[in-house]
């Protein structure tokens, strides 16, 4: 049994390195040989774990995003109002942002780049999925514009990240005022106008 810990701690270590080194550093400036020093591993230990630097990250994507998707569908209620559905899930995200936020980083830097294969892509849009189906209810109903889930994200979701990285840089503080205007903002995005 401790044998097992200590193999389950050598990987989150691993994981960890890579989204600290990452984060700070972006993925072509994060040789192997710097994360498993990070972890404290020898670098063939990495190989135990993943095939390459390519599945480290892969997987480490999927595992952030799983934790992310986790955190913002908590307690959701698929039987609330759409608005109401929305805006809890929105205020999860920005919470999982402002508190996870080399998760969130790390995230936001996978989501702009081409590091991230597209196997690994979809495999975390999966994730998303109570977001997609209260669009997908949204647009039935004609709350929601009928744009693509892309642009619905874009306009709505992504716009966080860019506050979680001038909060972290300290050019920007969001206070619960920010955070209700940012969400406001948010939903008047993707509502149909009436």
């Amino acid at each position: 049994m401790a044998k097992l810990q200590k193999s389950i701690d050598k990987r989150n270590a691993l994981v960890k390195a890579t989204i600290e080194l990452v984060n700070n550093s972006g993925f072509h400036a994060t040789p192997m040989s710097k994360i498993a020093k990070m972890a404290n591993v020898s670098p063939a230990t990495i190989y135990l774990y993943f095939i390459n630097k390519q599945d480290l990250v892969n997987q480490t994507y999927i595992e952030v995003k799983a934790e992310y998707t986790k955190y913002a569908f908590e307690n959701f209620d698929t039987t609330l109002s759409v608005e109401a559905g929305f805006e809890h899930i929105w205020k999860r995200i920005a919470d999982f942002k402002l508190k996870e936020c080399e998760n969130a980083m790390f995230l936001a830097q996978c989501d702009n780049t081409p590091m991230i294969d597209e196997v690994s892509r979809q495999e975390g849009i999966k994730h998303l999925q109570p977001l997609l189906d209260l669009w997908t209810r949204g647009k039935k109903e004609g709350i929601i514009k009928p744009l693509s889930n892309y642009l619905l994200y874009a306009y709505s979701i992504n716009p966080l990240s860019f506050l979680m990285i001038n909060q972290k840089r300290g050019a920007f503080q969001l206070d619960k005022t920010h955070l209700e205007e940012a969400y406001q903002s948010a939903w008047s995005s993707i509502k149909v106008c009436k």
